[in-house]
């Protein structure tokens, strides 16, 4: 009834009796990272969550070990987002564990900013087959997820990491060379926020030159983060 409709399968289970999932309560399973949220965000999540899971025709499912969801503090108003995950990222389920999270690591320390202090996902929640690019069709049944995704965290800041992740959620004719280091206003649902695109980490290791670009984009949030008092 709703395979082809995650939305509606959201509001689904808004619907049905609450007891039978979360015991008059929902779980809370950021509590144990000092990261506890309300009642409302943590239902949501999961419920996102579940929405991701319990998919009937996702082709990538059958190849990846783990979903995918989320890292770092769903209280942060600053998220990131990027493409989808790699080896390393589906065995642990969680987004950029790999050679570009570390990078990604060295990026944030550089702002002042940790996996504690923002909160990271993926445009896609499933390891695409031998690391391959998500193709047109898979972006487009993962885009009400992290749409949705997004609407949920509320970030005052939300960068994009890289041309899949623009190319989501900005354009799809859009070349990243010249949408990086602009900020764009934009709403997911009752969510305001401040956009900004900047180069993956995995293309940075590729392409060191170009790390004297991330880093003026870095400083763009850094100022961001300062003037928004985040």
């Amino acid at each position: 009834m709703f395979k082809n409709n995650p939305i509606k399968l959201i509001k689904y289970y808004n619907l049905i009796n609450h007891n039978l999932i979360y015991n008059n309560k929902a779980i809370n399973r950021y509590k144990k990272d000092n990261f506890e949220i309300s009642e409302s965000k943590t239902k949501n999540l999961d419920l996102l969550r579940r929405a991701i899971l319990n998919q009937k025709n996702c082709d990538l499912k059958k190849y990846a070990k783990n979903i995918v969801f989320s890292d770092g503090n769903p209280k942060s108003k600053i998220m990131l987002v990027g493409e989808a995950p790699g080896a390393s990222e589906d065995q642990e389920g969680l987004p950029f564990v790999g050679r570009a999270g570390v990078l990604l690591d060295k990026m944030l320390a550089a702002i002042k900013l940790d996996r504690k202090k923002v909160y990271i996902s993926n445009i896609i929640n499933y390891r695409p087959p031998e690391n391959r690019r998500p193709t047109d069709s898979e972006i487009e049944q993962y885009l009400p997820f992290i749409t949705k995704h997004i609407e949920i965290i509320e970030p005052k800041i939300l960068v994009l990491l890289g041309s899949t992740a623009m190319n989501a959620i900005i354009g799809k004719d859009l070349v990243i060379s010249k949408m990086r280091g602009k900020w764009i206003n934009k709403k997911f649902g009752n969510c305001r926020t401040s956009v900004i695109i900047t180069f993956h980490p995995a293309f940075l290791m590729r392409q060191p030159a170009q790390k004297k670009m991330a880093w003026i984009d870095l400083k763009m949030i850094r100022d961001k983060k300062e003037s928004l008092k985040i």
